[in-house]
């Protein structure tokens, strides 16, 4: 069975940074594709970024630049580095895997975490 815990969300100004953490269990992120999504309230839940087992990161237009996915495979542990935060990031972030890639784009699994607070504002 797949367990997410996501952790590092905060307040945070305007230009801000902060750092997420995703520890899994049940399953190995170095042999997966993981993501980050997010979701506002009453909104869908986007993919924000995504690494795949070969560290081939991907990201959503409005984050190119400022996020950074990475992978810790000794503690088997996803972040994600955002810098240069706006106030349109606040948002529930969650992290998901494993991520599969077809032609119609990114699917989650099945599992997802309790997501992680971010709000970004003055």
């Amino acid at each position: 069975q797949v367990q997410l815990v996501e952790s590092g969300g905060g307040l945070v100004q305007p230009g801000g940074s902060l750092r997420l953490s995703c520890v899994g269990s049940g399953i190995i992120f170095s042999n997966n594709r993981v993501g980050w999504y997010r979701q506002a309230p009453g909104g869908q839940r986007d993919l924000v970024a995504s690494l795949s087992s070969t560290e081939i990161a991907d990201y959503q237009y409005s984050v190119k630049g400022r996020f950074t996915i990475s992978r810790d495979n000794a503690r088997n542990t996803v972040y994600l580095q955002m810098n240069r935060l706006k106030p349109e990031d606040t948002n529930v972030y969650y992290c998901n895997a494993p991520v599969t890639l077809s032609a119609r784009g990114y699917h989650p699994g099945n599992s997802w975490g309790q997501g992680t607070q971010v709000t970004v504002s003055s």
